[in-house]
């Protein structure tokens, strides 16, 4: 026991609320689950929605022509390019890695001449509303560690994502919505997606992401039991919450505080949630800007038609993730599709959210975890062939929330194998999304198992050039 009479657990567990409270250089005012805390600097944005295409789209088909990729198609990866860099071991031991170009044509679009593929003719009308990074690269060769690494900051599991650490920072817009919103296109194969990549990690579980679902009840357990009705479950809260408080009283667990948010939220979002996810109301001409796909829940289009109904009620983070990217084998075909699911809507949210004057504080993203090999995975034919992962380069673009509209940053070599200048790293990235934030990304820290943790570790620099 110490000197006040609690025991050195309870001591700790007070201490983590002192420490967390610090989180932001002592900024905190008020509980983070209904207020946001004072900013480290002027934010340029005030929410953000990730189109995460999981699998590693193609950099070399979408956003980055290599026409001497094209005049040496069919000729060996040279040496000099690889400079022995690790591969997959689903091409590492092919006896040939035959340089494969792209059967896509390309062109340039808009004032700001960026390049655009044939397959995303509704991307290329809005170029120049986009920043394209193009040396986007990062550390992992594989897809779990890979996505974790974007979604959390490191290649092992079990650290808060992105949303958790924003929500954590800057709390919630809308009291009656999650700060952290979750949309998974329905009936997509591809590599596997879980929970923890929108968790909360370490921080309090009112942090973490809340998946809405395309069928039954929005969002899992929302609606009340059989016999119990509103006034029910209002009276029954207020006895538990009395019951947490006298709990919180006499352990100082911070737990417990996230609870009694998590069970006020749940009870608000029984109103809130079926109104924002209620399409009905939307005229046809929206239909018609997303694509018919929209009136279908779960597709790609009708989450990204959702997303703006989220961000427009000041949700603070929304996430919508696309499987099939992973283009093995069949890659002609395959991102045909993929491109024809999200090509029309990703476009439609960009001009959506810029007529309605929300673009200028609402940072959109486009990517995925890697990109894909300027050689083929497997025997190359006219018509046919793969890419394996590819760490070293891809591109991801960014719309509205303080980015440079109508610019590229960053280069790869002749080939698309390696970066030519101005890489961005995944720690960048990161570090760039939090300051668009308000957020010093070095000062945004957890206590944690004795040492203080953060988004980009000890990593990260703001690329500046790339913000307007």
């Amino acid at each position: 026991m110490t000197s006040k009479g609690l025991t050195r657990r309870e001591l700790l567990a007070v201490a983590g609320l002192g420490g967390s409270s610090l989180a932001l250089g002592g900024t905190r005012t008020q509980d983070a689950s209904r207020s946001p805390f004072v900013l480290h600097h002027a934010p340029r944005a005030r929410r953000i929605v990730f189109l995460f295409q999981s699998g590693g789209p193609s950099h070399l088909d979408l956003f980055d022509p290599k026409p001497e990729l094209v005049r040496r198609n069919g000729e060996e990866l040279p040496a000099s390019v690889r400079m022995g860099q690790r591969l997959t071991g689903m091409s590492g031991n092919q006896s040939s890695l035959p340089l494969a170009a792209s059967p896509f044509e390309f062109a340039q679009h808009g004032q700001s001449g960026a390049w655009v593929s044939s397959l995303l003719p509704h991307t290329a009308r809005i170029a120049d509303d986009l920043t394209f990074l193009k040396g986007m690269h990062t550390s992992a060769i594989n897809h779990d560690p890979a996505v974790t690494f974007v979604q959390t900051g490191s290649e092992l599991s079990g650290r808060p994502s992105l949303p958790a650490w924003i929500s954590y920072g800057l709390g919630s817009s809308n009291p009656d919505l999650p700060a952290s919103c979750i949309l998974l296109t329905k009936n997509k194969g591809g590599q596997p997606l879980y929970a923890r990549l929108w968790g909360s990690g370490f921080l309090p579980s009112r942090h973490q992401g809340v998946q809405f679902r395309s069928s039954g009840d929005p969002v899992l357990f929302l609606g009340n039991p059989p016999g119990v009705d509103r006034a029910t479950r209002r009276r029954m809260l207020d006895t538990l919450g009395q019951l947490h408080r006298l709990q919180s009283e006499r352990e100082g667990d911070p737990e417990i505080a996230s609870r009694m948010a998590q069970h006020e939220l749940a009870f608000a979002m029984q109103a809130s949630v079926p109104e924002a996810t209620d399409l009905s109301s939307e005229p046809e001409e929206v239909f018609e800007l997303y694509g018919q796909e929209a009136r279908d829940p779960g597709t790609y289009a009708a989450n990204c038609l959702l997303a703006r109904r989220l961000l427009e009620r000041d949700v603070r983070c929304v996430q919508l993730f696309h499987q099939g990217w992973d283009q093995h084998g069949n890659l002609p075909g395959a991102i045909r599709t993929q491109c024809k699911e999200t090509d029309q809507a990703s476009a439609a949210l960009v001009t959506d959210l810029k007529r309605r004057g929300l673009l200028e504080d609402t940072l959109v993203i486009w990517g995925g975890e890697f990109g894909r090999t300027s050689y083929s995975q497997g025997k190359l034919t006219s018509n046919n062939f793969g890419r394996d992962h590819h760490p070293r380069c891809f591109t991801m673009w960014m719309a509205g929330g303080g980015m440079r509209p109508g610019f590229s940053f960053g280069e790869t070599d002749d080939l698309g194998y390696n970066l030519a200048q101005d890489g961005v790293h995944v720690h960048d990235f990161q570090a760039l999304v939090l300051h668009l934030m308000g957020i010093d990304h070095e000062r945004l820290v957890y206590p944690y198992q004795g040492r203080e943790f953060r988004l980009t570790d000890v990593h990260g620099k703001v690329p500046w050039a790339v913000m307007a």
